[in-house]
């Protein structure tokens, strides 16, 4: 499967909403989602605003990995290691982690973290699998939380590649699809 641009498609119906950073926040749960937010604003010296962006695009990885399990399961991580680190810090509030991965996202099941190199990565699949496999993350998203922003472009490796390196615009990366797609 390789994606290329398409026109995004005009359904009579009305599109489903996306979910917010709000809707996100809530899931977490506000104490946790705050605790995250301080933890990492004192570790790191980040702006809290630029904080909150990198925990909602975390919560946004973990929700694609819970609703798109059979689609995402056991993929090479899309997002730069900050993002990783947020998720490594959620793991270690166990019981939260636990209750919130099998209570609360869509999948209902404990999201366990593997850890391996990119190098160690990309010695298995075939440089076109591990292009197919990055990109399969991107009309996931859209469905879910509508286009990339610039505010995204920080955290999700794939997405600023092809902004930054190959030029697209962020509308041509939404528009993105499997090829085959309809």
């Amino acid at each position: 499967m390789t994606t290329q641009p398409q026109e995004p498609l005009q359904d009579a119906a009305a599109p489903e909403p996306h979910l917010t950073p709000d809707d996100l926040k809530a899931l977490l749960g506000e104490r946790l989602h705050a605790e995250v937010v301080q933890h990492f604003v004192a570790a790191g010296g980040a702006e809290p605003a630029y904080v909150e962006r990198q925990v909602t695009e975390c919560l946004r990885y973990l929700y694609l990995v819970s609703r798109h399990r059979e689609q995402l399961s056991g993929l090479f991580l899309p997002v730069e290691q900050d993002i990783d680190e947020i998720w490594h810090y959620l793991i270690l509030q166990t019981r939260e982690y636990r209750e919130w991965c099998e209570q609360r996202l869509p999948g209902r099941f404990f999201i366990e973290h593997r850890s391996i190199g990119y190098d160690d990565y990309q010695q298995e699949p075939g440089r076109e699998q591990v292009l197919e496999e990055a990109l399969r993350w991107i009309p996931l998203y859209v469905r879910e939380f509508g286009p990339f922003d610039e505010g995204a472009l920080p955290h999700w490796t794939i997405v600023r590649f092809l902004h930054d390196q190959l030029s697209m615009s962020l509308r041509d990366i939404a528009a993105l699809q499997p090829a085959g797609a309809p």
